[in-house]
């Protein structure tokens, strides 16, 4: 019986409703066998009963009898098939990562062969085989195995995905011609596989240059950049050993003065000392010549004869004379307010040459009505602002200014380098900055970096200071008359010069800059009428 089994064919034992392996085979009256599971739903829901295969009808429900030869072929067929499967088995891989394996398998996966279109699944050889044999599963869809196959189905079809339309660039089933891209170009797969690929290699080549190319740029950047580092270098060397040339020049001068002082000192003392010690000298011969006269000598003529005490004193007069210590107060502070001088010279050229390099980053900048308090006067040209009499009706929108005299810039700037000029000649009151986007235009809130303002200010026409948190006052020898402003927005700086006295007035550094900055203006109140020039936006002068 095993070795007939062995020339039968799985299609001999398969259900022909089920199309699996008979489970409790039974015969009906015309020959044919079916599960007795199978056949019994069947005819529940098919009345008359008739046979699926022959299409015989039965007026009444035939009974059934199991047919023991099927019975038996069947376990034959299934104990030579679990042996083989068995065998099978050992000699398949387990599936890997990265691998597709079959969604039958149970315990260990193995890997999958193939996957069904039709069936969604991916089958190892074991369970590959209904595929291979049953004459129902041949006509399915078999591929190379995948993952995702519900991916490969068109959702409102439900077939597998085979075309590739062009026109709307998305892959459709055999069905989606014949409806919603009727008239549009369909190619196959793998023809738009093709022609995407090349399409996408060109794309690629595309972007390959432009990244080339924008690292050309960014190493011409780096090039210039140390250029501009090895100039920079030099100079701070050149400008810094000048510094300290004068600086070591001043301490040699100082040094020299002293020492020629003192030294001045010291000889005047030695020739004091050297003419009364003559003196004494002298004075010690007189005692020594007095001691060695004879005791009974005349005294009438010794008295007569011997110098008197007035003609043995010196005709000097040492009471006045002394060497007093040598005083070098003012010497240091002279040389040093000397340093200061050739350092504030310095500074000027330097600060000078400072300015003419960034006023090559000036922008021309206008004034935004829209930002504008309804005190404001905004001149034609946006270009002068000053505090007007009455109030203006205006609409009061996000970007207006409510509480405070301000107006912004139009222009906004979120990278690189930007320079304006503002001129403040004849005012009392004044507020010149950049502040960022998200400021609070309807409240008063304080001038500062923490709320979004980097800005200098007058008030009551002395009062300058750099609205730092706490404020720094400023002084100046002369006022102002026009201030430049210069933000380097990468570097985190925003700095303030007068223009007229090519001198840096404040600067904040170490800034973060995380939004838009606009050009900040406010012309101050009218303090009795003294400051009722305008606030200036006026043009830079490139001149070298």
């Amino acid at each position: 019986m095993a070795a007939a089994s062995n020339l039968l064919s799985e299609d001999q034992f398969l259900c022909s409703i089920c199309l699996d392996v008979f489970t409790d085979p039974v015969t009906t009256p015309c020959g044919h066998n079916f599960c007795k599971n199978c056949i019994t739903t069947n005819w529940i829901i098919n009345v008359p009963c008739k046979c699926p295969l022959c299409k015989k009808v039965f007026t009444t429900k035939p009974e059934l009898h199991t047919n023991t030869f099927i019975v038996e072929m069947v376990s034959q067929f299934r104990q030579s098939a679990q042996q083989k499967a068995s065998s099978s088995s050992s000699e398949q891989q387990e599936s890997k990562p990265g691998e597709v394996p079959c969604d039958v398998c149970t315990g260990t996966k193995l890997k999958a062969l193939k996957s069904c279109l039709v069936c969604l699944a991916s089958y190892c050889e074991t369970h590959l085989q209904p595929h291979l044999t049953m004459s129902g599963l041949k006509r399915h869809q078999l591929m190379d195995p995948v993952e995702n196959l519900e991916g490969r189905m068109c959702t409102k079809h439900d077939k597998p995905l085979e075309l590739f339309c062009k026109t709307d660039q998305t892959c459709v089933c055999m069905l989606c011609i014949c409806s919603d891209h009727q008239t549009h170009k369909c190619v196959p797969l793998k023809e738009g596989y093709e022609e995407r690929m090349v399409d996408l290699e060109a794309e690629i080549q595309q972007i390959i240059q432009e990244r080339q190319l924008k690292i050309k740029k960014i190493k011409w950047f780096v090039n210039i950049s140390n250029q501009n580092s090895d100039t920079e270098i030099a100079e701070g060397v050149r400008v810094f050993t000048t510094l300290m040339e004068s600086v070591e020049r001043g301490l040699f001068e100082i040094i020299e003065t002293i020492a020629a002082k003192q030294k001045a000192t010291k000889k005047q003392a030695e020739n004091s000392i050297q003419e009364l010690e003559q003196e004494i000298s002298k004075l010690k011969k007189k005692s020594t010549e007095l001691k060695q006269r004879p005791l009974s000598e005349d005294h009438l003529h010794l008295l007569q004869s011997f110098p008197t005490l007035k003609g043995i004193k010196s005709t000097k007069d040492w009471r006045n004379v002394g060497v007093c210590p040598r005083s070098y107060d003012g010497t240091v502070p002279r040389a040093v307010a000397q340093l200061e001088e050739t350092f504030r010279k310095v500074t000027e050229k330097l600060v000078e040459a400072e300015l003419k390099r960034i006023q090559k980053f000036a922008v021309d900048v206008t004034l935004d009505p829209d930002t504008a308090h309804p005190h404001l006067v905004l001149s034609g040209d946006e270009k002068q602002v000053n505090l007007g009499e009455v109030k203006q009706d205006l609409p009061d929108n996000p970007e207006r200014f409510s509480h405070n005299p301000c107006v912004l810039g139009k222009q906004s700037f979120s990278s690189g380098r930007f320079y304006f000029e503002v001129q403040v000649k004849g005012k009392t009151e004044w507020d010149v900055g950049v502040a960022r986007e998200s400021i609070n235009r309807k409240e008063d809130i304080p001038l500062s970096p923490e709320d979004g303002y980097w800005a200098i200010w007058l008030r009551k026409r002395i009062k300058y200071k750099a609205l730092t948190d706490p404020p720094v006052g400023l002084l100046f020898k002369l006022k102002p008359k026009t201030v430049g402003v210069f933000v380097d927005y990468e570097e985190g700086l925003v700095s303030f010069y007068d223009v007229e006295a090519a001198a840096l007035i404040y600067s904040f550094t170490g800034c973060s800059f995380q939004e838009k900055l606009f050009p900040y203006f406010n012309p101050g109140l009218s303090d009795g009428g003294r400051n009722s020039a305008p606030l200036i936006i006026s043009p830079v002068n490139h001149s070298e």
